[in-house]
């Protein structure tokens, strides 16, 4: 059983979640963090496949161990009478039912908002899919990248001579933020009203919010932003310039304030900023290689802490390019304490600690499940403690 927290805003409240891969687990441990209780329900012997997308954690998946602390992991194989029992059970008690199995499945379960809603008129049903309901794009299989491309993403991403997808799953993310704010708000209306309600949360829709700065750039058939690398698509300077000593560092201007500056202090050539070629962005824009050329002209003698100083001594914004192994000693994380740890079946394992908590409001922090790990102390409380042996003998859970 997870530990006891107290204060935190979510207490009390109980999620069950059909869930695997990313989306779903996001959003579920957000709620966990927030002090609900939340019980994953996962195939015996298998578990959330995600839990063998690779062994980088000390044998564990990094996705997993990502996304799934402070959660209670109880196996139950659906497709026998019993599992589903006691998964209505189980729901019968919730406040939360979240799920993204494939689509139709969840339906062929007895498991949509309606008839649950009969039996729990409070429960708060929340459905992640790829395309959400009807629609040509309904039965679609969605994965990652998959939405990624049909939301237009990729055609925006990338070099002028190739696409490239995000280095993470931002189309589950967002699938997944947008799951855990809406069930946040959900339980505040049910406070009001008394009922819970469907939520859906289509990857498509999640990500087609993201892309609105693209949709509306390209509006009534303009030309969409150029795939520009690191660069911004329609702001320069804004990306990555390189150092006389080989590396990389980030800049970004916003304003003609700024450019001035820039040119003054940074570059040391005031002249530029009055170039009819420069004298605005998108003027800059339209020339950015000649732009990008006398930037790295300027920087040729520097080392990149140089350029740093510089741009901070100018209060012109900029970045190192970090690297994941920077990250892990990142000073900004360790001087506010945003590290802590949380344990795991391999033991202890740091752990950032998710935005707005830390501090005197910290997240719950407990342990990323072993497979299985509470099943018998759920079955205990559900009534079922006298036939686990009986229900483990016939694979039920």
């Amino acid at each position: 059983m997870a530990a006891e927290i107290s204060g935190l805003p979510l207490e009390g409240i109980t999620v069950v979640s059909l869930e695997h891969a990313i989306a779903a687990p996001l959003a579920t441990r957000h709620l966990a963090d927030l002090g609900a209780r939340v019980i994953k329900i996962e195939r015996p012997g298998v578990g959330d496949f995600a839990r063998a997308y690779d062994h980088r954690v000390d044998g564990m998946a990094s996705h997993f161990v990502w996304v799934n602390r402070s959660k209670e992991s109880l196996t139950l194989d659906l497709k026998q009478a019993e599992a589903r029992e006691i998964l209505m059970k189980l729901i019968g008690q919730a406040d939360v039912l979240v799920q993204n199995l494939a689509p139709g499945a969840a339906a062929r379960l007895g498991l949509s908002y309606e008839p649950l809603s009969e039996h729990n008129s409070r429960l708060i049903v929340c459905d992640i899919s790829g395309y959400g309901e009807g629609g040509p794009y309904a039965e679609k299989k969605a994965y990652d990248l998959l939405i990624q491309s049909e939301s237009g993403f990729l055609s925006i991403t990338g070099t002028p001579d190739e696409q490239v997808k995000a280095g993470i799953s931002i189309a589950d993310i967002a699938a997944g933020m947008y799951a855990y704010t809406n069930i946040l708000s959900a339980l505040i209306e049910r406070g009001r009203t008394g009922h819970g309600r469907r939520i859906e949360i289509a990857m498509i829709d999640a990500m087609l919010e993201w892309m609105g700065f693209p949709l509306y750039y390209a509006y009534k058939g303009q030309e969409p932003p150029r795939r520009s690398g690191a660069a911004h698509a329609t702001i320069y300077p804004y990306g990555p310039f390189r150092a006389g000593d080989g590396r990389t560092v980030v800049l970004g201007l916003q304003n003609e304030r700024e450019w001035a500056v820039f040119c003054e202090k940074v570059l040391r050539d005031a002249a530029i900023a009055t170039d009819a070629r420069f004298a605005s962005n998108t003027l800059r824009s339209a020339n950015r290689e000649v732009v990008r050329r006398l930037i790295e002209q300027a920087f040729a003698a520097l080392t990149a802490e140089e350029v740093i100083a510089r741009l901070d001594a100018a209060d012109i914004a900029n970045a190192h390019v970090s690297t994941m192994n920077d990250i892990w000693t990142h000073p900004q994380l360790k001087a506010r304490n945003r590290w802590t740890t949380v344990d795991s079946p391999a033991g202890p394992l740091p752990a950032l600690q998710p935005p707005g908590m830390g501090g005197d409001h910290p997240a719950r922090m407990d342990p990323v499940p072993a497979l299985g790990a509470h099943t018998d102390v759920i079955l205990t409380q559900l009534g079922y403690g006298d036939r686990i042996g009986e229900l483990r003998r016939k694979r039920v859970v």
